[in-house]
């Protein structure tokens, strides 16, 4: 007889956050619970949100293919998140999504909004984000590249660290296209 399988520990526990971790580890060996984890991205309750994302984000690491039925209401919350901590995780997400040049360009648009968010974490996961959507896109390939030396030049150390190691990835890229 098979037991039924647990349930996904409670996000809104005021736990550490350690409690994101056990949530993303029971939807990786149960992803028919990832629906209910995804529904915690519009709780009304912040902390179930960010929860949420941060469980959610996780999971998506090692199977991006989870959030693609939520393709249309990530792009949106992507424009529409306030929260810093919403913000970063889908800006780490989004750029996992199989996007058309449309949607790619919104997705683009709005990390470069987040580009002048006042959280610096915000800032470095958007950077990191607009690189992994210029990765196979030629045309933003150039305008990512700027912004990545910009942020070398001027941004926060946290910036600045990631920005190096990205723009170490798009030389190492054009020396292995050459």
């Amino acid at each position: 007889m098979n037991a039924a399988p647990k349930p996904a520990p409670q996000l809104r526990d005021p736990a550490p956050i350690s409690r994101a971790d056990e949530v993303a580890a029971a939807v990786s060996k149960n992803p028919r619970l990832f629906s209910d984890l995804m529904e915690g991205l519009w709780s009304k309750d912040p902390l179930v949100r960010m929860r949420a994302a941060d469980a959610a984000e996780k999971v998506a690491r090692t199977n991006a293919a989870l959030l693609q039925p939520y393709k249309k209401k990530l792009l949106a919350l992507l424009a529409e998140a306030e929260e810093q901590e919403l913000r970063w995780h889908l800006a780490a997400m989004v750029p996992r999504l199989a996007l058309s040049a449309a949607e790619r360009r919104v997705a683009s648009a709005t990390l470069q909004s987040y580009l002048e968010d006042r959280s610096s974490i915000v800032r470095t996961f958007a950077l990191q984000g607009l690189a992994d959507l210029a990765q196979d896109d030629l045309e933003m390939r150039a305008g990512v590249i700027e912004l990545l030396r910009e942020a070398c030049r001027n941004g926060t150390p946290a910036m600045k660290a990631r920005g190096r190691k990205l723009l170490g990835r798009f030389v190492r890229m054009r020396v292995r296209d050459s």
